[in-house]
Parts: C-alpha cells; structure tokens; sequence
C-alpha cells in the first residue's frame, strides 16, 4: 500500500512557542516527532553521539554521572561559530537517520494521517524540502528573550547568543505555508493551530484521493 501520510514540518528559532505549538497539533491527533528529543537520546550516555562528541569537545562537558551537560556544551558552541558547526556535523546526520526511520514507522501505522516533525533547524539544514507543508513559529523578540532566559536559567548575554546563533525568522517566515505567532495566551495560540490543522486535514484527504501534490506555493497559506 503507498502511504498518504501528510509530512508536515514545523520549525521555529529558540523559545519561539514551538514546543506548545506541536502539543496542540498532537491534542488534535497529528502523529509528531520532536527532533530535539531525538537528539537528547543521541547525547545521553550510551547513545550513538555521546563518544565522540565528548572525543570532540573534552570531558568538561560531562555531568558527575558521565552525561553531557547540554548547558556546558551550548555555553561553548553558541560563542563559536566554528564549533557550533562541528557540533552539527556529528549529530545532524545522526538525527535525520532516526527522524527518517521514525517516519516510516508512523507511515506504516497510520498511512493515512499527519505527519508533524517538530525541528528547530528544519530551514537551515535543507531538511524542510522532504515536507509537503511547512510551519513556522514565531513571537516577540522581546518576549522570546525573556521565556529563554527563564526556561533555561540563562544571562541576557547568554540567552541573545543562543537567538542570534540561529537564522533570522524572517528567512524562515519566507518559506512558510502557515505561520503561528505564538505572543499571545496559549488559547490563542492553539485556536491558530486548530485552523492550520482542519486545513491540513483537507490537504491530506486531496493527498489520499490522487489528486497531486497538496502543496500551494510557499507563503500563500
């Protein structure tokens, strides 16, 4: 049987509201995969990343117990281009094998969903071209600021890097076939998402009916 599993990829910069965004998407029955939690898995100890990023970045980075401290690590790749690049290049390949194996694990279970791939650099690995749809959230600079530094215990200073480590959203908002500007309550942000998924829903039933790629040009949604 060829699968009609809608992929829908959903992106956003740092403390953008992704990470609510994708829960309501999955209250409303979306199958998603969060590529952040893939990663986690790949840097704890045991997973297929952990030896060689601690080979690449020094024991300094290890907590007592011999796990990455992902705090340790981010204070030394966010002030550093070069190793932040590294850093992607070990685990960025690693990531994308189990999203993709995921995937068709989800497509065998129900070929006639949707699909959502929650992943924060979705747009600059390339990666949100293999997606029929693409998401993007964003909110406030200011108020993006401010969720970074109380969710991750950061300084101002710490929190700016990790923002302007990533691409402006602007170039992501580009490319995108719904955005959800996630400033408001986080009602407001889930009736967004309610609208985006009935949406999706009639996309996915074109999908299933062969009636060709569901995809409008990128930014008329």
């Amino acid at each position: 049987m060829i699968p009609h599993m809608l992929r829908v990829g959903l992106t956003g910069n740092i403390a953008s509201g992704k990470t609510r965004a994708a829960e309501a998407f999955a209250d409303l029955g979306a199958r998603v995969i969060d590529a952040d939690r893939v990663a986690h898995g790949l840097l704890e100890r045991g997973g297929a990343a952990h030896g060689r990023i601690v080979e690449t970045f020094g024991e300094g980075i290890l907590d007592p117990e011999g796990g990455i401290n992902r705090k340790r690590l981010g204070n030394i790749v966010f002030f550093n281009e070069e190793k932040r690049r590294l850093l992607n290049r070990i685990t960025h390949p690693l990531v994308d094998r189990e999203i993709e194996r995921r995937i068709k694990e989800a497509e065998r279970e129900m070929p006639d969903g949707i699909l959502v791939v929650d992943a924060a650099l979705m747009v600059e690995t390339g990666g949100y071209r293999r997606f029929h749809f693409l998401v993007v959230v964003a909110c406030d600079p200011e108020l993006q600021l401010r969720r970074l530094m109380q969710r991750d215990s950061l300084t101002a200073a710490e929190a700016k890097a990790r923002m302007e480590s990533q691409m402006p959203v602007a170039e992501k908002l580009r490319l995108a076939h719904y955005t959800i500007d996630t400033s408001g309550t986080l009602g407001e942000t889930r009736k967004q998402v309610s609208v985006v998924y009935r949406d999706l829903l009639r996309q996915a039933r074109r999908l299933k009916s062969g009636r060709g790629d569901p995809r409008p040009p990128a930014g008329t949604a």
